[in-house]
Parts: structure tokens; sequence; C-alpha cells
């Protein structure tokens, strides 16, 4: 039989075949590793998905404190229908104001519960201490004070009474406006020891002098 010759096509053919048996047994390339220096591998870094943060649920008799008018009493919890929409409300009654508030529940962020007795007596330790004299004008001073009297945080409410209290014989130094801050903030603050420590007014008034020093001016007179 005569021989035929290896054309040139079937050559390509074989040497294709070839590469891709080699390619099919050759080792896979390891997977890449981001390697921090020193040859630690540095650790991979997921997104965590922010928790939805619970919503308090306040009771009927609880105190709240509310930032634009202190601390109060829910005396009911009610429902109502606005616009084809149930919504549940708070009445928070805020006794020292003769002011009945009405919060709805989903913005009930502006509340907070009462303070702690440890918040308590770390607001004793605050009024101890001296107050903080700043030369800058009245006017940018007093919207200060009234702005950390209605953040409803009760170590700013501490820190404007410390600031404002008169406990020398320089009491005629004080401005119209300074006294009013002034009571604006212990009368908050008071009702809110009343509150946690469960005594009276005058009780806490007697508790807040002292740390303040203001009960050594009144036994003189």
């Amino acid at each position: 039989m005569p021989k035929f010759k290896k054309t040139k096509k079937v050559k390509k053919l074989r040497s294709k075949n070839i590469k891709k048996k080699v390619l099919k047994n050759s080792p896979k390339e390891p997977e890449k590793k981001n390697i921090v220096a020193g040859g630690d591998e540095k650790p991979e870094i997921k997104k965590i998905k922010k928790q939805p943060s619970e919503k308090r649920i306040y009771n009927l008799k609880d105190f709240v404190v509310y930032p634009k008018h202190g601390v109060g009493r829910i005396v009911s919890i009610e429902k109502a229908t606005v616009g084809e929409i149930d919504i549940q409300f708070y009445k928070i009654l805020v006794e020292k104001e003769k002011l009945t508030l009405t919060v709805p529940i989903n913005q009930q962020s502006k509340l907070r519960p009462i303070a702690s007795i440890n918040q308590i007596n770390k607001c004793v330790s605050i009024l101890k201490t001296k107050p903080k004299i700043k030369r800058t004008m009245w006017s940018r001073r007093a919207q200060e004070y009234d702005q950390k009297i209605n953040s409803g945080k009760i170590y700013e409410l501490a820190e404007v009474v410390k600031d404002l209290n008169k406990n020398t014989d320089i009491i005629a130094d004080q401005s119209y406006s300074e006294r009013q801050l002034f009571e604006k903030a212990y009368e908050r603050l008071k009702s809110e020891f009343e509150a946690v420590l469960k005594i009276n007014a005058e009780d806490a008034q007697k508790k807040m002098d002292k740390a303040l020093g203001r009960a050594k001016i009144s036994e003189m007179e």
C-alpha cells in the first residue's frame, strides 16, 4: 500500500490535543490570599449589618424626662386614628409646669428614663466642685446654659446649677436672667432627685443645698 505523508494540518491538530492534556493534568494555582508584612494572613473584613435599636417600653405611672420640660409621669397610654393610621401615644403630666404632653410612641426618642441612684450620686459630686468662671459675653453663656438645660442630660443640668450657684455675699452681682436660668436648672434637677430617691421636695432641696454649700448661708440667716 502506498504511504501517505502527514500533512501540516494533522501535525497542528495533534499539537493542540497534547496542549489540552497538559493543561488538564497540570496542578491548580493556589488561591490568592491577602498577606500582611511578616507573613501573616490578612483577615477578610466583613460588613456587619446594624441591628435595629429596640424601642423602650414605658408603663403607666413611670417617671420619664422630656428634655424641654423636665420630669413627668405617664398618666395614660392611648390610641388614636389619624388618616387611617393607628397611633399609640403617652400622656405625660409635668406637675412642675402644670402641663400635659402627648408623645407618640414612635417618637419616644425624645424621652429618657429617669436617672439611676449612681447618676444622682455623680450629680452630687458635680455640685460640690468649684464653678467654672467664663469670661465670654453673658449672652453667649446664657445661650450655652439654656442648651444644656434643654438637652435632657442630667450631668449637664448639674453643671449649670453648679456654675450659676451663688453661695457667697455677692448675690447682688447676679443678674435677673442669670437667676432665672439658675432656678430653672435647679428645679428640674430637684424634681429628678425627688423621683429617683423617692423623697419630698424639702428633703431634695436640703440634699442639693448641702452639696452646693448653700445650707451654711441659710443657717447664718
